[in-house]
């Protein structure tokens, strides 16, 4: 299998904070990360990490992994690993939202990461290390999981339970059928196009089953996770119950009764990150809270706000501290962390030697590192997960075929621009040396045209250029003319650009954010999840942070 490496920053809307934690690309940008990422995550260093939790601690978790390996129906190397975590392991965690059918690719490249730098930290330092894969099953963003991304022939089609809530509500537990015969007949309606597109391939048998009428949300995306990693024994948590959120309480207690001095610290980080010329990955505000309380009457799960008397407010209801700390005891699943709080509730429920996150996730960790240092006592490392294209093989021919690169697909955008491209290649040999010798010609002579006038005086140095530039335009304008004649002439060009753009930029956005992991499930099988494991050690082969082209 061949592989190419691109920079990160060579991809589109990556944050700079985020290129240079993944491009280091001098010792002094590391030593100035540091102040925000203390360990390099491009060595092995942070394998020595991560706590041993008491025993009675680990006693209860692996209890409670156990029960939800029996809903999952883990295999052997699952409860394997469960024991390891019982007696010490440390484990390494990502975690993702509960999408439809798995959602995109990149889940499918977090849990790959997570499965290979725990068998790199054990390997390195002796000690066992566990994959976790952490469920977001209490995120309340209905309509980003509720849709899954496949192929056609010709276009990106989204499939959707069309599920609905009257209000914000955990996502994870909300069945997938909705809970009535309407919701039944959509769901067997997308299990049946989701075949059909998948090619009635044996990954839409394991579909049905985790997808079945009465299951929710998070259960079945844990379900189909367990047994698409069943063989790296990737331990997969939903952390949404009131045992798992007892075991993490003493972290919403901290959040409660420390949310002035909290405020104060990432108020501190967020000037110091726009200060070095970066960004605040989450903004706090003042009165900002770290923590989401679902209401007892409706269910609804609401952002608490400090108000100036001291008091709480989440939605129309008022609370004192007092009244929060009494729902912890009592109910603690009720109250749930934020995105800065939720590494740092994790960790504390988990012995976390370090957290594989997306770019989103990496930047916003420099935030949550004063939150890790107060609660915790110390900062978990963050590794980037894998970030891939896979190309398939038809596609690969096409590329061959029309001298069309990755770089060239990202750059040209849109499939008219790639047509194009496929299109100058196209056109006959003489007709390329000529526009090209007459435009060679035409910028030396403008070129030394406009120096010239440019010495006999600004002004018409400036009108030269002026005109310059506008001759240079119709230049341009004439190749694009002859490669759009190619183009018209040769049908299969926009049909092979199209097919190209479809598979590796769909509807302008990475493969890996769009398009649905099944999608190369289907087609790739059991295979695809260990060479993606393999893949996840990039480290190797010089691309180190980059974003890695897999020829499939």
């Amino acid at each position: 299998m061949d592989c190419e490496c691109y920079p990160i920053s060579t991809l589109p809307g990556v944050s700079a904070l985020f290129r240079d934690f993944s491009e280091r690309k001098t010792a002094a940008e590391g030593e100035r990360l540091r102040r925000w990422y203390p360990a390099d995550p491009f060595a092995m260093e942070w394998a020595d990490g991560g706590p041993v939790l008491d025993e009675g601690h680990r006693a209860l978790l692996r209890d409670l992994l156990l029960r939800q390996a029996d809903g999952f129906d883990a295999g052997g190397a699952v409860l394997a690993n469960i024991e390891r975590l019982r007696h010490g392991a440390a484990a390494v965690v990502t975690g993702q939202q509960v999408g439809l059918f798995g959602g995109p690719l990149l889940t499918l490249l977090k849990a790959a990461t997570a499965i290979r730098k725990a068998q790199d930290a054990t390997r390195v330092s002796g000690r066992e290390h566990v994959p976790v894969f952490w469920l977001a099953s209490e995120d309340h963003d209905l309509a980003e999981v509720d849709q899954v991304a496949l192929l056609s022939k010709a276009a990106v089609e989204t499939l959707r339970l069309g599920l609905r809530t009257e209000r914000a509500v955990p996502v994870g537990g909300m069945r997938v059928d909705g809970g009535d015969e309407a919701g039944r007949e959509h769901l067997e309606e997308d299990l049946e196009r989701a075949s059909e597109l998948l090619g009635w391939a044996p990954i839409c048998q394991l579909l049905r089953e985790c997808y079945a009428p009465d299951a929710k949300l998070a259960g079945a995306f844990g379900r189909l996770l367990t047994k698409v990693f069943a063989a790296q024994g990737l331990v997969v948590m939903d952390a949404a119950t009131r045992e798992f959120h007892a075991l993490g309480a003493g972290v919403l207690r901290a959040a409660i009764e420390r949310a002035e001095e909290f405020e104060a610290a990432l108020l501190e980080r967020s000037g110091e990150l726009e200060a070095a010329g970066y960004h605040a990955q989450v903004l706090v505000a003042k009165g900002h809270s770290l923590l989401f309380l679902i209401d007892a009457e409706t269910g609804a799960r609401q952002a608490l706000h400090r108000t100036g008397d001291g008091a709480w407010k989440a939605g129309a209801r008022s609370y004192t501290t007092a009244a929060l700390l009494e729902i912890l005891d009592a109910k603690p699943e009720r109250m749930s962390p934020n995105a800065l709080l939720r590494p740092v509730f994790q960790d504390a429920i988990l012995p976390t030697a370090a957290y594989v996150g997306g770019p989103a996730e990496v930047a916003y960790f420099a935030q949550t590192a004063v939150l890790y240092e107060r609660v915790l006592g110390r900062i978990t490392p963050v590794l980037p997960r894998l970030s891939a294209t896979l190309v398939e093989p038809a596609i690969a021919a096409v590329m061959k075929a029309h001298e069309v690169e990755f770089a060239q697909v990202m750059e040209a955008k849109t499939v008219e621009a790639l047509a194009l491209r496929m299109g100058a290649r196209a056109m006959p040999m003489e007709g390329k040396r000529k526009i090209a010798a007459v435009g060679n010609a035409m910028d030396a002579e403008l070129t030394a045209l406009t120096e010239y006038m440019t010495a006999m005086s600004a002004e018409l140095g400036r009108a030269a250029g002026v005109s310059a530039s506008k001759m240079r335009y119709q230049m341009n304008r004439l190749r694009r003319m002859a490669a759009r004649f190619e183009v018209q002439k040769e049908a299969s060009l926009e049909k092979h650009a199209r097919a190209v753009m479809l598979s590796l930029y769909p509807e302008g956005h990475m493969q890996e954010r769009l398009l649905g992991g099944v999608w190369f499930l289907a087609k790739y099988g059991e295979g695809l999840p260990e060479l993606l494991v393999e893949r996840a050690g990039m480290e190797r082969d010089g691309c180190k942070g980059g974003h890695q082209v897999l020829y499939l």
